[in-house]
């Protein structure tokens, strides 16, 4: 199977090969010919399965192929739930297109909007947004979407996740209603079919990997640690297995902060990510996550989707979710593209029924080690977790921050797979 049998033009398949990519992934074989068919597309797909390219190189396809408008105006728009993600799409849609008279940019929250609107007023064919700064510049008469033929959500039960339904809905009013709507995401959830049957006509479901299954080349692993000697314990997983670049996951921003904090005094480079961070200061960590100046990324959930890390070798879980769809978008960070990578995840008493619930979602159990020096305190309470009991400056799901500025949303807590949301910043 070749991208040029997919019925993809020399173009775009120049594009891809100049990626270095020469055969395609079973869901861009899947959704690829579904969107060049003009069809609604409902498609799961796990991180690292490819998925932007699934949706992008179809959209560009029947773009280029219709006749350019003079002025430019919007004629696909990409819905993203974060900011970063929703640069890297606008990177993916740079580089595929690099070879067709097609024009993109991407606007999101955080920082300022003239660069975005100066971009605007000049026309783009590709819009790549963050809802809270697409309404807002909606609002203030500054773009406009009635041209609008093709639609994507992109990561859609992240979005619903942080409180974005009521704007999707929204932007689904200021659109055309004759027009093509891909959606994607990681689950099939109950919410996100019941989005589907409102905005879709007619969708044709794919699926690339099982709902809720880990990427089979991650090798996972528990450390049974009592609670105060998780940080130590990390210290020495990271310096003696030479380990030179890690994304770490905390449940709150204190919390990475913090343990950012202790890594510096250890002499190991870190950095924070996570929603009270400006958009520039998320931007530098993770260029030196990257580039390798900086080699432990310390991050709240906003990172665990939508953060292109190409061959991520390690994720840590500092500390479990409490949702456990949510283990398996953290530890999909690595084993992307067919590599391998290692997840490790330091249990403590108190987040014992967080363990069972993840290893009951993904059908399996997590292979366990004690490290001498580190052993769990027998006499700790397993009673778990509540997100619930945090301080006020602690809510649960509110990584993403809730400053004007911000760009993303919180949701209240989930109990199970119920999802409650909270609209909260505009931008």
């Amino acid at each position: 199977m070749s991208f040029k049998s997919l019925g993809l033009s020399d173009s775009l398949v120049k594009a891809v090969s100049a990626q270095g990519y020469d055969t395609p992934t079973p869901i861009q074989t899947k959704s690829i010919p579904l969107v060049l068919e003009g069809k609604d597309v409902l498609a799961s797909a796990q991180t690292g399965t490819g998925k932007t390219a699934g949706f992008t190189l179809p959209m560009l396809q029947l773009l280029a192929q219709k006749q350019t408008l003079r002025n430019r105006p919007v004629r696909a728009l990409i819905l993203t739930p974060t900011r970063e993600l929703a640069a890297q799409v606008h990177q993916n849609v740079k580089d595929y297109s690099q070879f067709v008279d097609i024009r993109s940019t991407v606007i999101f929250g955080g920082v300022n909007q003239k660069p975005q609107v100066a971009t605007l007023r000049n026309g783009v064919d590709v819009l790549i947004a963050t809802p809270g700064r697409l309404l807002d510049l909606n609002n203030q008469g500054l773009l406009s979407l009635a041209k609008v033929e093709i639609l994507v959500l992109d990561e859609a039960d992240r979005m619903l996740d942080m409180g974005f339904l009521r704007d999707i809905k929204k932007v689904m009013g200021l659109i055309p209603k004759q027009r093509q709507t891909l959606l994607f995401s990681a689950t099939f959830s109950k919410e996100i079919r019941s989005l589907a049957n409102e905005f879709l006509k007619n969708p044709v479901s794919v699926e690339s990997t099982p709902e809720n299954t880990a990427v089979e080349a991650i090798e996972q692993q528990v450390y049974r640690v009592a609670k105060e000697k998780k940080t130590d314990l990390l210290i020495k997983l990271i310096s003696e297995g030479n380990w030179e670049q890690v994304l770490v996951f905390t449940r709150t921003k204190h919390g990475a902060n913090k343990l950012v904090k202790k890594l510096e005094e250890a002499k190991i480079g870190a950095a924070p990510i996570h929603g009270n961070k400006s958009q520039g200061a998320r931007t530098k960590a993770l260029a030196g996550f990257k580039n390798g100046s900086i080699k432990v990324l310390v991050a709240t959930d906003i990172a665990s989707r939508g953060l292109d890390i190409p061959l991520l070798p390690h994720v840590v879980n500092y500390e479990l979710p409490n949702i456990s769809e949510d283990y398996v978008h953290r530890i999909g960070r690595t084993g992307r593209a067919g590599a391998s990578g290692l997840a490790v995840s330091l249990v403590s008493a108190d987040e014992t029924s967080f363990l069972r619930d993840i290893e009951k979602l993904i059908g399996d159990k997590i292979p366990m080690e004690i490290i001498a020096g580190f052993e769990p305190d027998p006499n700790a309470s397993t009673k778990p977790f509540n997100p619930q009991q945090r301080g006020r400056n602690q809510k649960p799901r509110s990584n993403s921050g809730n400053s004007r500025n911000s760009n993303t949303k919180s949701s209240g807590s989930r109990s199970g797979n119920s999802r409650h949301s909270a609209n909260k910043s505009r931008r």
